[in-house]
């Protein structure tokens, strides 16, 4: 693949620089089989590239984002029934104890390992469901940039056979963020000792310390973030594992960091108020529906009356999540991808790849390194 920058000098397949007949003067708009120019973007072109890109395969992404968070929900309901069931009478009587009584041991460590577990089970499924649909966005684009239709099933494949390198690289930009995360942890609950013990000696040190070296650390924090942010895309679409997709992100951010950075933000801070809207309707439906459900309840319901009158308020607001959830994740992925392939129409001159490969059979993948 040439190295060249930009869209200058004439294309190898004839005519203009896209290969069709030379227009008004000596200019030949760029192609666009599928959701973008295939030319350097604008914000406008990405922005309308992934909202062409949710609207044309919308089926598609929120199918494995619901399947992969629906799965997630599903195996979290499973483990806290297990657990209930298994710590259900010692957490029974943890809730029934008055205020001069002292827990027994014997009911606290079943209850604390109980929901240890459904923490943990949690987490592990919510970074392989975000992993999915993650893989998945990159996927849908490579068949969006090109006007191509896809599947549910082809793209879930496509994304589940990069989920390990995925986890991997998603895992390694997560560290990114470890140390002004901890040191903001440590701020406030030396705020809230200070606060409880009404101390004045290390609490103020420590709350300085947390929230001061924090504010140190962002800047490098979000330097490092930005840099590795196309390492989701390159490890889908070029089928790198997860170190040499840190690398090759930052080779392809160096020189347009702040154009990425202002571009992410602002999709991040859409998805992030398109969310909330959203989440409003089911928020309504979901008191409506628990006003409903409480009004039946006798003058002392026991707590299996209450969750089952409560159900539908819990369904709703699931559901608001899940939606909510799609599109704080998907929405950015998709702006990210955008910009990993503008970064490459603009180094590689990816450009006539992708216009020739439109107009050549499915099976030809233009998106190698």
């Amino acid at each position: 693949m040439t190295q060249e920058t930009g869209w200058g000098g004439g294309s190898p397949y004839g005519g203009g620089p896209y290969g069709g007949p030379t227009g008004w003067g000596g200019w030949t708009p760029p192609p666009k089989p599928g959701v973008i120019p295939l030319a350097p973007l604008k914000l406008a072109d990405i922005l309308g590239g992934a909202f062409s890109t949710l609207g044309r395969y919308w089926k598609q992404l929120l199918g494995v984002g619901a399947t992969a968070y629906g799965g997630t929900l599903v195996v979290v309901a499973v483990a806290a029934l297990v657990a209930y069931s298994a710590a259900g009478d010692q957490l029974r009587r943890l809730l029934e104890l008055s205020a001069d009584e002292d827990p027994s041991s014997s009911d606290v460590v079943p209850v604390l390992i109980g929901l240890g577990t459904v923490w943990l089970i949690g987490m592990v499924m919510f970074l392989i469901a975000t992993a999915v649909v993650y893989a998945a966005v990159p996927a849908v684009l490579q068949d969006a940039v090109l006007g191509r239709p896809t599947t549910f099933s082809a793209v879930w494949r496509r994304a589940w056979s990069r989920v390990p390198s995925l986890i991997g690289t998603v895992l390694l930009m997560g560290l990114i963020m470890v140390i002004p995360v901890v040191l903001v942890m440590v701020g406030f609950f030396a705020l809230v000792i200070g606060a409880i013990t009404l101390s004045d000696g290390g609490t103020v040190l420590w709350t300085l310390f947390g929230f001061l070296g924090a504010l140190a650390v962002a800047p490098l924090s979000v330097w490092l973030w930005v840099k590795f942010s196309l390492a989701p895309s390159v490890a889908v679409i070029e089928g790198q594992g997860p170190v040499m997709s840190l690398r090759r992100s930052s080779h392809l951010v160096r020189g347009d960091w702040w154009r990425i950075f202002g571009i992410g933000l602002l999709a991040s801070a859409m998805a992030a108020v398109a969310s909330y809207v959203i989440q409003i309707p089911f928020t309504f439906l979901g008191m409506f529906s628990g006003v409903i459900g409480s009004a039946g309840l006798d003058e002392d319901p026991n707590p299996a009356a209450i969750a089952l009158a409560m159900s539908g308020y819990m369904i709703i607001m699931a559901l608001g999540q899940l939606v909510g959830q799609f599109i704080v994740t998907t929405f950015p992925q998709l702006v990210t991808g955008l910009l990993y392939i503008d970064r490459r129409m603009r180094t590689e001159n990816l450009g006539p790849v992708l216009a020739e490969a439109a107009a050549v059979s499915p099976g030809h993948t233009p998106y190698g390194a």
